[in-house]
């Protein structure tokens, strides 16, 4: 279907949507990506009549940036009035009004025009949704909720299946195989679960860490949103490990562990020794055991792919995280306030993004150069915007619920 189909007809535009948003993309990478370039291309050359068809021209914007094509956002000025308002004609169309506002997510910085597409679209797509047919109002409100920019693609693969099969025009064909596909793949899902719960069961942490939080599932669901295909499945239980090991140490380090034994293990974690354990209490033991466990098993991996170089980077990063915990756990017991500009410096860091992003390439199996590590490593600018986020959408959470107790 995706070779037959002629390149920006909008057959081929809807067909690579719905192929992406039913989880099934990863099957054609290729071919999507040989499509959306010819798209891209031809759209910044041509002149086509279906530029002037509002759900068209925003769904070609949106594929388009969503593959790392810059597509100026100045193909929505047709559809503006010269004050740079939207034209009220197109509120009558749903269809269009809903695939401008999921092309409005795509927008960057002073991107005004697609801030104005934002407000227009979800102020009449939540007036509209009494009047609307069930099939377009679950699609519609959905998207209200969760625009696909902001939706795991696991999850809205699940829910768009349903809204997918509702659909009339819907392609049988392409239907069984979303449903066939995410099952088979949930059916993995499930088996790697399954490991990683007994290897968390073995660590018996309910009882050597009645403090930490008990959240493997949540730190698996977690590594699915990286990357859920098939070929990443050790990558996932990876990650999971190293997910659950830090979230040990920052439990300890946030609410039990004393500051003269928080020195003692802050110091074992830099000399990552196993002869660094005969100073630490019996807890702590445990504790350093087991991530050098999950290192270690990592290394002989990618030893195996003469990949073992890698893994520098990861006891680099794992290292300056718990460098960071430590210099807020030397804040509290210190009475030391420091100012904002000093905390987010340190909050990147404790925010994990550089961390978990630097595994999350060590235990990839393809070639990830060794530029890509280091630019990574130095906290690049998009990166640490991202963790800056993450890190105020955290203490904002932790706030809440600090009320609540």
């Amino acid at each position: 279907m995706l070779v037959e189909t002629l390149d920006n007809s909008t057959q081929k535009l809807v067909l690579i949507d719905t192929i992406q948003r039913l989880g099934l993309a990863y099957h054609f990478n290729y071919e999507i990506e040989n499509s959306i370039q010819n798209i891209f291309y031809l759209s910044q050359n041509s002149e086509d009549n279906d530029e002037y068809n509002l759900y068209v021209a925003a769904l070609r914007f949106r594929l388009a940036r969503q593959q790392g094509n810059y597509m100026s956002s100045d193909v929505f000025k047709q559809f503006t009035n010269h004050d740079g308002k939207f034209k009220e004609n197109h509120t009558n169309d749903v269809q269009g009004l809903l695939s401008l506002y999921e092309a409005a997510h795509m927008r960057v910085h002073d991107e005004e025009i697609l801030e104005e597409a934002l407000i227009f679209t979800t102020t009449h797509l939540e007036s509209v949704i009494p009047n609307l047919s069930n099939s377009l109002k679950v699609q519609v409100t959905e998207a209200l909720s969760h625009p696909i920019r902001k939706t795991i693609p696991r999850v809205g693969a699940r829910k768009y299946i349903y809204i997918y099969e509702n659909i009339g025009t819907h392609n049988d064909l392409l239907l069984k195989f979303a449903k066939l596909d995410f099952n088979m793949l949930q059916k993995l899902h499930l088996k790697e679960l399954n490991e990683l719960t007994s290897w968390w069961k073995d660590l018996d942490c309910a009882n050597k860490f009645p403090y930490a939080k008990d959240r493997l599932v949540e730190a698996y669901f977690w590594t699915v949103g990286i990357y859920f295909e098939p070929q990443y499945s050790r990558s996932r239980s990876m990650i999971t490990k190293v997910v659950k090991m830090n979230s040990i140490i920052d439990d300890t380090y946030d609410a039990y562990a004393t500051f003269d034994e928080l020195v003692l293990f802050t110091d074992a974690i830099q000399r990552w020794d196993e002869g660094a354990m005969d100073s630490l209490p019996t807890y702590l033991r445990s504790i350093y055991q087991g991530l050098l466990d999950v290192f270690n098993e990592m290394e002989e991996v990618l030893a195996k792919e003469g990949k073992a170089d890698r893994i520098y980077y990861a006891k680099k990063e794992m290292k300056k995280l718990v460098a960071a915990y430590f210099k807020e756990a030397q804040w509290l017991n210190a009475n030391y306030i420091p100012k904002c500009e000093e905390y987010m410096k340190n909050g990147v860091v404790t925010s994990t993004g550089t961390m978990y992003g630097i595994i999350s390439l060590v235990v990839m199996e393809e070639i990830i150069t060794k530029e890509a590590f280091e630019w990574l490593a130095n906290e690049p600018l998009i990166l640490r915007a991202a963790s800056t986020i993450c890190r105020l959408m955290d203490d904002m959470a932790d706030h809440e619920v600090s009320i609540t107790i």
